[in-house]
């Protein structure tokens, strides 16, 4: 699978495969596509030898922008730029992190807008290609004027500076584009400009986030299923014509996939039991809200991923050097500060639920904390209490990192920056919070897989389940062992973390 930029609109999907090493990168050879981005560089070579005026070019940045760059010192400017702006702190991005902010910059430097040359896009791509990717600290964005300090990092590594890391291995980076016969780049004057001024790390990340967003809700609508199974509970709470009622798509497509796994119980079993609690009986209408924003948030990623995000523009058509604010990542901010409260809400339902589950007064007749030691042995054995405690510890670090970033704004460049978005920071809450909620998960799968055996074993037995539901129940005793005797589960929960990750289990297929 290869993915063209270049071409055509890409995708979240398009940058997740790059991500993740599934497809290749390929720039489109088309002739209207590389016209445009020799135009756009030959245009300013003209500005240049005309000695005009154009900002980062014969001009410092920022509130430096009244500062006269002599034409000689032109070529110099962008390697002070990613030089000033190497100091960026914190834990390093990890490689599927890094490969979709390498996407995300090439994607906007293909739109043709920022003066760049063929040979920068050819050594972006390479890095994608190679799988080079450069070491690039977390923390030093304020998502305007764009994430220029992570974004240093991969313009320095481009130049043979700084490190990279291949295979695993941390390499200086002239030793890693060497590895690969490619020789370090010449940046041409804007060219720093164009790869740091822009929003390609809070995209990339967002990206990443919203496949995972997806993959959850879907996730915690079958963990549902199970959990109204194992409680004994009233698939009528979702009954067809109820959610007819209330037309909120998600929501219904929620409550359609419970249908799907419970039947749709119009025979009425369990309706000796009026009404769930809400952790089950209001489920469609928590993770519907996720459901329902999913589409909306996807292409708010999407128009910022197909976007010319650097300043200036450069128009190579009209020959027009366009200053404006494009690297301002206000649409990300919002998204992913959306996204996180959506997702920590799921981790709160689903919290709720394993609460039930694991406590004698409401999971209808099952085992205190879902032990299954029996005879004198359930004295010293507890089952998952401590599991639960854990999903609580989880889900209360989520939901505190919901806090939007964006309303916390700073002031920055001497005011010349004045007004931020903070959308890299919302990026990286929404990703910490998705960890937490997919450990939330995990502790779930093992508390529905448990709760479903038990219940099976009672009296009356478990209600009957559909194909697709059934099979996952299978699925999930194949990986997780029935807790007989107590268990450290961490290794089971970080097997299972990682499940959920790669999207181990296809779900309503």
């Amino acid at each position: 699978m290869t993915v063209t930029f270049g071409a055509s609109r890409l995708a979240i999907a398009d940058i997740v495969a790059l991500s993740l090493r599934e497809a290749a990168p390929v720039l489109s050879t088309d002739a209207e596509f590389t016209g445009r981005i020799a135009r756009g560089a030959a245009f300013l070579d003209k500005l240049l030898a005309d000695e005009g005026v154009i900002y980062g070019v014969t001009t410092g940045y920022g509130d430096s922008c009244t500062v006269a760059v002599p034409v000689e010192l032109a070529y110099e400017l962008p390697q002070h730029l990613y030089t000033y702006h190497g100091c960026g702190l914190g834990a390093l991005f990890g490689d599927v992190e890094t490969r979709a902010i390498l996407a995300a910059r090439l994607a906007s430097l293909s739109q043709g807008y920022s003066g760049v040359s063929p040979a920068l896009l050819t050594q972006l791509a390479a890095l994608l290609e190679h799988d080079i990717l450069p070491r690039i600290p977390q923390e030093g964005s304020v998502g305007a004027s764009g994430d220029l300090t992570p974004l240093s990092y991969v313009a320095a590594v481009l130049c043979g500076e700084r490190e990279a890391r291949v295979n695993g291995e941390m390499l200086p980076a002239a030793e890693a584009l060497a590895r690969f016969g490619l020789t370090p780049l010449k940046l041409r004057p804007k060219e720093g400009l164009a790869i740091m001024n822009g929003t390609a790390v809070m995209t990339g990340l967002a990206c990443l986030a919203w496949e995972r967003a997806d993959y959850l809700a879907r996730l915690a609508t079958r963990i549902t299923a199970l959990a109204v199974a194992a409680s004994d509970g009233n698939p009528q709470h979702f009954d067809e014509t109820l959610f007819a009622a209330k037309p909120h798509p998600g929501q219904q497509a929620v409550a359609a996939r419970l249908r799907a796994d419970l039947g749709d119980n119009k025979a009425g079993r369990n309706d000796h039991r009026l009404q769930d609690r809400y952790s089950l009986r209001c489920a469609p209408h928590v993770i519907g809200v996720l459901e329902d924003a999913l589409p909306f948030l996807k292409n708010v990623i999407e128009n910022e991923l197909n976007s010319a995000n650097d300043n200036p523009l450069v128009d190579p058509d009209e020959e027009r050097v366009l200053h404006g604010g494009h690297f301002y990542g206000g649409h990300i901010a919002f998204a992913m500060d959306s996204l996180k409260n959506l997702v920590a809400n799921v981790a709160d339902l689903l919290d709720r639920q394993m609460a039930l589950l694991v406590d004698a007064r409401y999971n209808h007749g099952l085992p205190a904390n879902l032990s299954g030691a029996t005879g004198p042995r359930a004295a010293i054995n507890h089952g998952l209490k401590a599991l639960q405690i854990s999903a609580s510890a989880w889900t209360a670090e989520a939901l505190k990192n919901t806090m939007p970033a964006s309303v916390f704004s700073r002031s920055t460049e001497c005011h010349n920056q004045d007004k931020v978005s903070m959308g890299t920071i919302a990026a990286r809450d929404a990703l910490r919070v998705l960890e937490l909620t997919e450990q939330v998960a995990a502790a779930m799968l093992i508390t529905v897989r448990q709760g479903v055996t038990l219940r099976r074993k009672t009296a009356d037995g478990a209600m009957p389940l559909q194909a697709g539901a059934d099979a996952f129940v299978g699925e999930l005793a194949d990986d997780i062992a029935f807790i007989g005797e107590d268990v450290a589960l961490e290794p089971t929960l970080r097997r299972l973390v990682a499940g959920i990750q790669s999207q181990q289990w296809k779900l309503y297929e």
